[in-house]
């Protein structure tokens, strides 16, 4: 029976010995954490550990065993501080004072303030806490290392310090966030026995270690306060700053001067009130420029003929953005505009007369004409003047006697007399029986009205006609006064424009350039006239 039972045994052995077996499934090891991002993966040569290292320059050390569990090392490694010298005073200063620390500490002949190589690391041995401190926090034991240096020089540091100042500023917190309440039977007995009643015999005076704790815990507050107030100081002052140097409303804000030299308007109310009229029509530029941008760059081409380039370089912006936003809001503001160069009823102009022209002509003037031109750049010999013998374009322009510009004509190519352009700009369908026209010479008479030019330096004069003549020069005056102000207030015009400018509009019979003539003659009469002054108004 016993025999039978070993030979059974002896067979389960067998068949139990004969079975395969299941295969071990290995734990997979725990992630690598890095406190920044990780740059470098490197491998022991004889043993099994694994360095990854970050982009701070601190170092992390994991080791293996071959069933993949983690084999505390409990070391990394970790760069000198940096020392950053543009970040404010108090902080170049702080960072200076640690990295010389640091120094200091590891006392390494081959380690100086301004000659620490990359590969000089210091491990988590030699702080309490196994890495090093905020660096704003230098009354933390781990600011610098003190431990196991291999020198006396530097005395470890006492966390048991910190942590205790730290537990105090924690209750004072508490303290602070849940006041105790007032023991007002204490009080009753101090007042009773003759204490007088000053508040600092109810202070608890604090013993002088606590109070010495207490400043040097304290330090790195006001430090960081100070700090932050002057950060904040220099961020307002570097705002102000870019605001002044930004080309926008600030910009031109409460400084009229400014706002006519670069716009040619008399003040920003003005300046603001054109802007509100463009504002609904003007094209959207994709958030590169605003609508005040989009008009202060218009008058400032108008104004002072900057270069292309060169007002990309102000506005921050490219080529393109500023030629195609200067040609749409020169085309919003024509429409808009336009209307302001408006020739007024005759018995507006009589009402308005000043005395000058009421003495000598009884209020018949209506208008004072003059042609002027503009160079072309680049064009054909069909624009080439006889009297400037350059390629131009010639305008025929009107203003009232009270020194308004009451009308501006389309641009004619050069060769041309001053009366074909007064015959054919449409002038004369603005003109009354009875209207007085003043002119220069080179204008002959026109249908329905009365023309005074100048006599010819031949022709032998009377007393009368020398003193007609001599009333016609003085009040035409006016007008040359009125082409100098516009073409000296935007001088674009008294420039020489490119070629494009004279091309014909796609769908409309006048050129870019006839555009620009009339906004800036709109925006001139937004201006104080300088042909007429106030005293000789009636």
């Amino acid at each position: 029976m016993a025999t039978s039972i070993e030979h059974e045994d002896s067979y389960e052995q067998e068949e139990t010995a004969e079975e395969p077996k299941a295969p071990k499934i290995r734990e997979t090891p725990e992630d690598i954490k890095l406190e920044a991002i990780g740059n470098t993966v490197a491998f022991h040569p004889n043993q099994d550990i694994l360095a990854a290292g970050d982009i701070d320059g601190d170092i992390y050390l994991r080791n293996f065993d071959r069933r993949g569990k983690r084999i505390a090392i409990g070391m990394r490694f970790f760069s000198f501080p940096t020392w950053k010298q543009h970040a404010g005073t108090q902080i170049s200063e702080l960072t200076k004072r640690r990295r010389m620390a640091w120094v200091a500490a590891v006392r390494r002949k081959n380690i100086t303030f301004s000659n620490i190589p990359r590969h000089m690391l210091v491990c988590s041995r030699h702080f309490h806490k196994g890495k090093p401190a905020y660096e704003m926090l230098e009354c933390d034991p781990d600011w610098v290392p003190s431990l196991h240096l291999g020198h006396t020089e530097v005395k470890p540091t006492d966390p048991g310090r910190f942590n205790r100042s730290t537990k105090r500023r924690q209750a004072l917190k508490g303290s602070n966030a849940a006041p105790a309440p007032l023991d007002l039977a204490g009080l009753k007995s101090e007042l009773d026995e003759g204490e007088p009643p000053d508040d600092a015999s109810h202070m608890v005076k604090a013993s002088p270690k606590y109070n010495t704790e207490e400043q040097q815990d304290c330090s790195f507050c006001s430090c960081s306060h100070a700090e932050i107030k002057r950060l904040l100081e220099e961020n307002r002052k570097l705002k102000e700053e870019l605001s002044q140097k930004k080309m926008d409303e600030d910009f031109l804000k409460d400084d009229d001067v400014k706002v006519t030299y670069y716009t040619g308007l008399p003040c920003f109310a003005v300046l603001m009130g054109v802007l509100t009229q463009l504002l609904p029509c003007l094209p959207q530029t994709g958030r590169k420029l605003s609508p005040f941008q989009m008009l202060l760059l218009t008058l400032m081409r108008l104004r002072l003929n900057l270069p292309i380039q060169h007002i990309a370089y102000l506005f921050s912006v490219d080529r393109n953005t500023v030629s195609t936003t200067f040609r749409d809001t020169i085309e919003t503001m024509f429409t808009l505009l336009k209307p302001l160069v408006h020739w007024p009823e005759r018995h507006c102009l009589q009402a308005t007369m000043p005395n000058q022209f009421v003495e000598a002509f009884g209020g018949r003037v209506a208008v004072i004409v003059d042609c002027f031109e503009i160079n072309i750049g680049g064009a054909s010999n069909q624009t080439c003047s006889h009297y400037t013998n350059k390629h131009t374009l010639k305008y025929l322009i009107g203003i009232t006697p009270r020194g308004a510009i009451a009308f501006i004509s389309h641009g004619w190519e050069g060769p041309v007399s001053d009366e074909h352009v007064t015959e054919n700009s449409g002038l004369l369908n603005k003109l009354l029986p009875g209207d007085l026209v003043l002119a220069d010479r080179g204008f002959d008479g026109l249908m329905c009205a009365e023309v005074k030019t100048p006599a010819s330096g031949h022709s032998q004069l009377d007393a009368k006609d020398v003193e007609e003549m001599r009333q016609i020069a003085h009040l035409r005056v006016h007008v040359e006064k009125l082409i100098g102000c516009v073409r000296t207030k935007y001088i674009i015009l008294n420039g020489t424009v490119p070629v494009s400018m004279v091309l014909p509009c796609q769908g409309e019979d006048m050129t870019f350039l006839d555009k620009i003539v009339t906004v800036c003659c709109a925006l001139t009469n937004m201006c104080p006239s300088v042909a007429m002054k106030p005293q000789t108004m009636t």
